[in-house]
């Protein structure tokens, strides 16, 4: 393979962002989708993370905190529609990467994975600063404030008799 079929394979970050779901908000930016991979990779390392639907759901049962990661292309949307609304009333902060397939690939599987959740990191963390960034991240993004100024349009309701 040459280096100009490599590159061909790879898609741009900006041909992952059209392949997102309608309910992808909010979607960590390019910078922000590289600090969240690292941020991966840095805690399957160390064993702090939790991957997947059924494993995030069952460590948010549990009681565990820390920071969601969630793919943007996961179709059916049924799949992880229910994680944005538990991880609000867990008060986790959570971000959105375009791709399931790289998420897989930082949290060392072979596999795409469509959620992770890093826990709450020990002193010795050594992502402790992406840790942060992510979290704080996350946290800026308030989902009443951006349907209240029109970013979430209800498309195709219909009431029968």
């Amino acid at each position: 393979m040459t280096e100009d079929e490599s590159k061909k394979e790879s898609k741009t970050y900006e041909e992952r962002c059209e392949a997102v779901n309608v309910i992808s908000h909010p979607l960590a930016s390019k910078k922000s989708t590289k600090k969240a991979h690292k941020l991966v990779k840095k805690a399957a390392a160390a064993k702090h993370i939790r991957r997947g639907v059924k494993e995030v759901v069952k460590g948010l049962r549990k009681g565990e905190t820390g920071v969601a990661i969630l793919a943007g292309d996961i179709y059916p949307v049924d799949v992880i529609s229910h994680l944005p609304v538990l991880l609000e009333e867990k008060n986790i902060p959570y971000v959105f990467v375009p791709s399931k397939q790289d998420l897989g690939a930082a949290a060392s599987t072979k596999r795409p994975t469509s959620c992770v959740l890093i826990r709450v990191p020990k002193k010795d963390f050594d992502g402790q600063d992406l840790y942060d960034a992510l979290v704080k991240e996350g946290k800026e993004y308030d989902p009443i404030r951006t349907a209240q100024t029109g970013c979430f349009a209800v498309v195709g309701v219909y009431t029968t008799r």
